[in-house]
């Protein structure tokens, strides 16, 4: 198994399993019901997508590209500094953690 993409939530994750499923790539959820675990665990939990065979990585690579694209997403690029307070912020992360401007 293959760790591949970080959902910002369970309907997106859903949404490329079907968009896999349908190009014959198989893949599944893990950490989908993290945040039950509230007060334990931390408070932001996304689902990971997983790829169940390795050598699907590059067709996976073409779906997902063609997902985002689809949504109007960009893939995440590197990590980026806040025009308002210059803090630099993971590229995981649409809004600064200092704070809480959006990503521009």
């Amino acid at each position: 198994m293959l760790k591949f993409f970080e959902a910002r939530d369970s309907l997106e994750a859903r949404q490329l399993i079907d968009a896999l499923s349908a190009h014959r790539i198989e893949a599944t959820v893990l950490g989908e019901y993290l945040n039950g675990g509230a007060g334990e665990l931390s408070a932001i939990n996304f689902p990971w997508v997983w790829l169940i065979n390795n050598d699907d990585l590059a067709a996976a690579q073409e779906v997902l590209d063609g997902f985002l694209a689809s949504r109007g997403s960009l893939p995440r690029a590197g990590p980026w500094v806040c025009a308002e307070c210059s803090a630099q912020v993971d590229a995981g992360f649409d809004i600064c953690w200092q704070c809480g401007a959006p990503r521009k």
